[in-house]
């Protein structure tokens, strides 16, 4: 079958939307060194005959990495040398603390051959009201409403009056929300570091990704005992992906108080292990 790339750590959906459709995923390696970025010359390794699309996502779930302008002209290139169609999903990119967001379907030559894929959970925190919206190449959004028509039919009317309103009049509110999270975030990474759970410090989304190899547990074993014994509760960075060993991720997109609590509770579990970091 045909092939599909993505970076991995990433979210959970793409490996298994990649086998629903019969394609086989295949994935490139991110790593912490490079805080998540994907990397051009891995991307190219990857790479092998069959494979058709490459699935991008900056600012990225779960570890928070951004592709700068300069990487993304190096990925464009890859793509079109390779004639991939890309799947863009910039959910997050609106929640961009370092720099400004860069879409690749805005670099000569992408416009063609990207499928633009956003909405309005994340910057304008909607996700009960499930509505998102993708752009691309009238070849592959006909056959998008096909699947769309019979699988789903459409959005409510009011995700959709809701979603008019969001584009119209939130974007203040989504800056002062974006400015929030960057103080959450620093708290947070702060607080894992202090801890030994080394963590970078994400620069988009609103995920840490700390290692937590230094407590002598793995991710699964880390993330039940936290919240067996604290009531916190962390994602194993295994949920990711393979390239997710080794961490856990956390979200701070809560309240500055609970986010403070549960580094409280946190500090407590890690104080209490034989293997403190």
């Amino acid at each position: 079958g045909d092939k599909v790339l993505y970076h991995e750590p990433c979210y959970v959906s793409y490996a298994p939307s990649v086998k629903l459709c019969h394609a086989i995923p295949v994935p490139v390696r991110t790593t912490s060194q490079d805080q998540f970025a994907l990397n051009p010359a891995a991307l190219r390794a990857a790479w092998q005959p069959g494979c058709k699309v490459l699935i991008l996502n900056f600012p990225t779930n779960p570890t928070g990495g951004t592709a700068d302008r300069q990487k993304l002209e190096e990925i464009a290139k890859f793509a079109i040398e390779k004639d991939l169609l890309v799947a863009s999903d910039e959910i997050y990119s609106e929640l961009t603390f370092e720099g400004s967001h860069v879409s690749i379907a805005s670099l000569p030559g992408m416009r063609e051959r990207t499928v633009f894929l956003h909405g309005f959970s994340k910057a304008f925190a909607m996700t009960g009201f499930r509505i998102g919206y993708a752009c691309g190449p009238a070849a592959v959004i006909d056959g998008m409403l096909k699947v769309h028509q019979y699988g789903i039919m459409c959005a409510s009317i009011i995700s959709q009056e809701a979603a008019v309103e969001a584009l119209r009049n939130g974007r203040d509110s989504m800056l002062q929300m974006r400015d929030k999270y960057r103080e959450r975030r620093d708290f947070i990474v702060r607080r894992f570091n202090e801890l030994g759970l080394k963590c970078h410090s994400p620069r988009g989304a609103f995920y840490a990704f700390p290692n937590i190899t230094s407590t002598g547990f793995d991710s699964m074993t880390f993330a039940s005992k936290l919240l067996e014994a604290q009531k916190v509760a962390m994602v194993p960075g295994t949920a990711f992906g393979e390239a997710g060993a080794g961490f856990c991720r956390a979200s701070f997109s809560t309240s500055y108080e609970r986010i403070h609590e549960a580094c409280e509770r946190i500090a407590r579990f890690v104080d209490r292990l034989p293997h403190r970091p």
